[in-house]
Formats: structure tokens, C-alpha cells, sequence
């Protein structure tokens, strides 16, 4: 028991370090993006670098998680994320090298991501993985929650952080996943995995998998684009640096509170009435947050948005999990992802068309509509795999 214990710390922990390296260094391009005086609508094509590798790698980093196992996965990522963040030291300075290092940014949270979900997967007993994919997403939203701060920590009063400071901590995260990679528990591929127990089309002929597919991919788009724009909001509407720092761990925190009870929310009004309820909240939510407002009442907004996007992904990891044949679960993982970073590719990009004409608010007011649309088409997952 007391392994068992030590081996979810070091699953939980490396949950998230994996997303505070990541939620601190995606806002910290925009900033650094606007240093530079990179137009508004190339601010999208900056957050589908983060995509663009992954997407092409996500199938192949799940049949190698099958294959060989997770930690080496994890301790792959680990050092795709350490370069990222060595790349946005020595070559942020001018839009090619953000472009490559939030490349690298993708690419090893890929490999991070898919690692730790397959883990999870793999050791949960059937009928708990609500709860267990609760909890790993709670661990996941403390450091989407925990990075924002740092942004908090080094932007003071002016509109723009220390962009520099936070790449060099940043170094110092990623040297520290990399221990903790090490330190997840190694397990034996089973001879039905290395058997190749089913291939690809065994996972597409699962039912309800579009509808599943669907919603994930919309509700990750929606915090990305959460993440990129509500700067640029936060700049037209003169908030501060440490303000949307702050709206930001808002976001992150309320998330955090759903995915903790997601067990016990799931059990109460059932996966697919709790998909549907949430997403539409987000949805409702975001619509009102390009309103200019009081800066309480925005916080406000953020946390319905943050507690209701904060349900979709780790119901889906757990519909996809259990529905999943054993050997082929970390396949499933990274189709799941291939759905969401063909969003994050199109969505942001499409974004960023948007920008040019309606403005960051434009973009979260379109964002929400697209959030309303996949709460209804969840509708069609089935209750139960």
C-alpha cells in the first residue's frame, strides 16, 4: 500500500509540473509575441505551433506507450519539454524561434500527457475511472492554476511580465519533471499488448467515439484559446500583467474543484447529463466575458468557465478508457489527442483570422458558440461504454 501510495504521488506530481511548465510558457509566447510586435492575427498561428508536431506524432507516441511502457515515454517528454524551454531562452527573440520552441512545447507534452494518461488507464479498476481521471485532471488543473502565477510574480504593474525571468525558471521546472519522470512506476507491456491485441479500426468502430471526439477536441480548444486571448483582452481593456495572471489561476482553480468530485458529480447526475450541463454552462459563460465589466464580475464569468471546461476532458479519458480493449489504451489516449490537436491546429488558426477583424473579444464570443455546439452534440454519447 504505501508503494502504491509513492507511485500516484509521482504520477500526480508529474501531472503537474507537466502543466505548469506548459500553462506558464503559453501565455508567456503571447506576451513575448506582443514584445515583438507581432500582429493580432499571428497570435493564433502561434498557438497552433504548439500543435502542429504533436498531431503528426500523437498515434505513434500511443502504440510506443503500449509497446514499451509509459515512464519511457514520460522521460522522453520530459526532455522535449527541457528544450522548449531552453529554446524560448536562447531564441525568443524573434517569431521563428517562438514558433520552434512552442514546437518543442507541443511535442513534449505530447509525450508527457499521453504517458501519464495511459498510466492511469492501464492501473484504475473498471467502474472507478471517473474518479481516478478526476483526480489526475485535478492534479493537472493545479499546475495550469500554479503556472498563471508566475506570471502574477513577474509582471508587477506594467501590462507585460518579464517574459525572460519566466523562460529561465522555466528551465528549472523542466529539470525537475525530468527527476520525476524517473520516478514513475515501470510496467511490464502485457503480451497482448506486444501482440497488438487490435489495431486502429478496432478503436473508430467504438460507439459514440465522433461524439466523444468532438467534445474534447472543442472544450481543449476553448481553454487554449482562453489562455491566448484573454491577454490580448486583458491589454485592450488596460488590465494589468498580474490581473490576468490572476483570472487565469481563477480559471485553473475551478476547474480544479470540478474535476476533484467528478466521481461523485458522475454517480449523482450521470456522465453524459453532467458532459452536456457543464459544457453549455462554459459555453453561456464565455459568451458574456467581451463585455466590459467590473474586474470581480469577470472573475466570476472565468470560474463558471473554468468549472465547466474543467469536466469534458477527464470524462472522456474515462468513457474512452473503459471502452478501450486492454493492450490498446494508450492507442486510445493519443486518438483522443489527434482529435483534440487537430483542434487546436484549425480552431486557433481560424482564431486568429478573426482577430484581424473582430478583436480578442470576437474571438471568445465565436469560441463560446462553438462550446454550445459540441454540449449539444454530447447529447448523442451513449450513457455508459
Amino acid at each position: 500500500m504505501p508503494e502504491r501510495r509513492h507511485r500516484l504521488a509521482a504520477l500526480l506530481a508529474h501531472a503537474v509540473g507537466t502543466q505548469m511548465i506548459t500553462f506558464v510558457l503559453r501565455p508567456s509566447l503571447s506576451y513575448r509575441a506582443i514584445e515583438l510586435d507581432v500582429p493580432a492575427a499571428w497570435l493564433g498561428v502561434l498557438g497552433a505551433s504548439f500543435a502542429v508536431a504533436p498531431l503528426l506524432l500523437a498515434l505513434p507516441a500511443g502504440h510506443a506507450t503500449d509497446r514499451y511502457g509509459e515512464r519511457r515515454v514520460a522521460v522522453a517528454g520530459a526532455l522535449l519539454l527541457t528544450a522548449a524551454a531552453v529554446a524560448f531562452v536562447a531564441l525568443s527573440d524573434t517569431v521563428a524561434g517562438l514558433v520552434l520552441a512552442g514546437i518543442l512545447l507541443g511535442t513534449g507534452h505530447l509525450g508527457s500527457v499521453i504517458a501519464q494518461q495511459a498510466l492511469v488507464a492501464n492501473t484504475t479498476e473498471r467502474g472507478r475511472h471517473d474518479t481516478a481521471f478526476g483526480h489526475y485532471t485535478f492534479a493537472a488543473s493545479l499546475g495550469q492554476a500554479a503556472g498563471p502565477l508566475l506570471i502574477a510574480a513577474f509582471g508587477g504593474e506594467g501590462a507585460i511580465p518579464d517574459t525572460g525571468r519566466i523562460f529561465a525558471w522555466s528551465c528549472v521546472l523542466a529539470l525537475v519533471l525530468l527527476v520525476l519522470s524517473a520516478l514513475l512506476p515501470p510496467r511490464r507491456p502485457s503480451a497482448r499488448t506486444h501482440a497488438d491485441g487490435g489495431d486502429l479500426r478496432t478503436l473508430l468502430r467504438l460507439p459514440g467515439l465522433a461524439h466523444a471526439l468532438l467534445t474534447s477536441c472543442v472544450v481543449l480548444a476553448a481553454i487554449d484559446i482562453t489562455l491566448v486571448y484573454l491577454p490580448a483582452l486583458g491589454t485592450e481593456y488596460g488590465l494589468t500583467a498580474s490581473a490576468v495572471g490572476l483570472l487565469l489561476t481563477i480559471r485553473g482553480l475551478a476547474s480544479m474543484a470540478s474535476r476533484f468530485f467528478l466521481g461523485r458529480l458522475a454517480r449523482a447526475a450521470g456522465r453524459r447529463r453532467l458532459l452536456v450541463a457543464s459544457t453549455l454552462a462554459a459555453s453561456l459563460a464565455m459568451l458574456l466575458t467581451p463585455v466590459p465589466m467590473p474586474l470581480w464580475l469577470l472573475a466570476a464569468l472565468l470560474l463558471i468557465v473554468g468549472f465547466g471546461l474543467g469536466v469534458g476532458q477527464p470524462l472522456t479519458m474515462s468513457w474512452l478508457a473503459e471502452s478501450a480493449p486492454a493492450g490498446m489504451r494508450g492507442r486510445a489516449m493519443s486518438l483522443r489527442l489527434v482529435g483534440n490537436r487537430t483542434g487546436q491546429v484549425l480552431i486557433p488558426g481560424a482564431a486568429g483570422l478573426m482577430a484581424a477583424g473582430l478583436g480578442a473579444g470576437g474571438v471568445l464570443f465565436v469560441t463560446a458558440l462553438s462550446l454550445g455546439w459540441a454540449g449539444v452534440a454530447a447529447r448523442r454519447l451513449p450513457v455508459d461504454p
